[in-house]
């Protein structure tokens, strides 16, 4: 029997909202034959990754779904280039994908998709994730939206485990990685914190949401990601998923 205790505890979350960004992956592409081990996709031409098929459901889908699962009263937002939201649609209902969800246009840059994204923003907390994360687990988003009790935004990252080095004028140096972390997302805020940091001029260092934040509002906090939680970009994260979509 769900008690009212029960209920509060699933709805924890239902007045966050999350924005899954999509923008910037048009322009990482792969063409796969249809005899690709994993059978990802063949349409004979280039697609943008978030719409490559992972066991047999676009990408994307595979993304929506874990917020949904995660708290299905939570608000998505999806930003996609506008001359894309058609093709979505379409695969929407070939793969009778009902799962809701708000579209809004992307913008030329991934800086300018978030900010339109954010003006349709409901929830007091905001979560932006990469489209092409599907394996983020529900420990990891509870983890960063957790901690904005102590802070106005947190970062999920986890250790760097090779050796890094920095390059220099005459060669290179080594750096020491128990400094570095490496960044993944959901990144989290106050809303109407990065809304705020939103208002300023664009820069090339802003690299995601996290140094937009830190430049204009302050620090970031830290938790720690789960290391199923890849970014989806190349050929090597494509045989990945295929093994971690199995064990799912």
């Amino acid at each position: 029997m769900m008690t009212k205790e029960t209920i509060i505890k699933k709805n924890k979350y239902a007045e966050n909202t999350v924005l899954i960004e999509s923008t910037l992956n048009m322009f990482n592409v792969f063409n796969i034959s249809i005899e690709d081990k994993h059978n990802i996709i063949n349409l004979g031409y280039q697609l943008t990754k978030q719409f490559l098929l992972l066991k047999g459901q676009p990408i994307l889908m595979h993304t929506l779904s874990v917020f949904y699962s995660f708290d299905n009263e939570m608000q998505i937002i999806i930003t996609l280039p506008i001359d894309w939201m058609d093709y979505w649609k379409s695969l929407l209902a070939e793969y009778k994908f009902e799962l809701p969800h708000e579209l809004v246009a992307g913008g030329d840059t991934r800086f300018a998709s978030i900010q339109n994204a954010l003006l349709h923003v409901k929830g007091e907390e905001v979560g932006v994730h990469d489209g092409v994360r599907p394996f983020v687990s529900h420990d990891t988003i509870s983890r960063c939206f957790n901690a904005l009790a102590n802070s106005d935004a947190v970062v999920p990252c986890l250790p760097v485990k090779d050796s890094i080095r920095k390059m220099i004028l005459n060669g290179s140096a080594a750096l020491d990685r128990s400094d570095l972390r490496v960044v993944h997302t959901p990144q989290c805020f106050n809303s109407a914190a990065l809304k705020s940091a939103y208002e300023t001029s664009f820069s090339n260092l802003f690299t995601d949401d996290a140094s937009v934040f830190e430049a204009n509002r302050g620090s970031v906090l830290i938790v720690d990601s789960n290391e199923e939680n890849i970014k989806i970009t190349s050929g090597i994260d494509l045989d990945i998923a295929a093994l971690l979509i199995e064990k799912k």
